[in-house]
């Protein structure tokens, strides 16, 4: 096999490295959500099927807060600022959302925890943010969120430190999916039905 001349070679190297750039480009979302899933990083939380079996006596505070993406026309708000549990204590805190407008809204819920360095402990047994949330015009509802921090955050040399975790979520407006769409063509179908 004959060298590449200069010139075919510095064309394959450029192409090289548009792939390169990218397939990076294209992973960089899953491995960064990847990576602060891992490590915590961002307030990433975890996910736990039941609640902790260890329950200690030392307390942290956790405060509760809310925010809309701009154009979201919800309402949406804590319904308590903070509440102080142990560690490994499960938690049960509630959101309030309204939908004020004239038509059906959906919305799917972003979180995080601050400081960062804790995310790793903080540990959602159930959320509202697991699924996408659909109000009908003039509805509120309450939304549970159930929860614990791991007490393993007492070894950890940063995160032990933190005397209080901020549990922030903000909620984004979403296109109504199908299966909206098709429970509300039902429930108009049902009402006229009923009339």
């Amino acid at each position: 096999m004959k060298p590449l001349d200069p010139k075919n070679k510095t064309a394959l190297q450029a192409v090289a490295v548009v792939v390169f750039m990218g397939a990076m480009a294209w992973a960089s979302v899953p491995l960064y959500d990847w990576f602060c899933r891992v490590t915590g990083y961002g307030g990433e939380t975890n996910v736990a099927l039941a609640g902790s079996t260890d329950v200690l006596d030392q307390t942290i505070k956790v405060r509760f807060d809310a925010s809309l993406e701009r154009g979201m026309p919800w309402e949406f708000k804590p319904q308590q600022l903070e509440m102080t549990l142990r560690l490994g204590e499960e938690g049960l805190a509630f959101y309030e959302a309204y939908n004020p407008t004239d038509r059906p809204i959906a919305g799917t819920a972003s979180y995080n925890v601050a400081p960062f360095g804790a995310g790793l402990y903080f540990s959602k047994i159930d959320c509202f943010c697991f699924e996408e949330q659909l109000l009908m015009p003039g509805e509120r509802v309450d939304m549970p969120v159930s929860f614990f921090v791991d007490p393993e955050i007492i070894n950890d040399a940063d995160a032990k430190f933190a005397k209080h975790i901020t549990l922030s979520y903000t909620f984004h407006e979403i296109e109504l999916t199908d299966e909206m769409q098709a429970t509300l063509e039902t429930d108009a179908t049902d009402s006229g039905t009923m009339n």
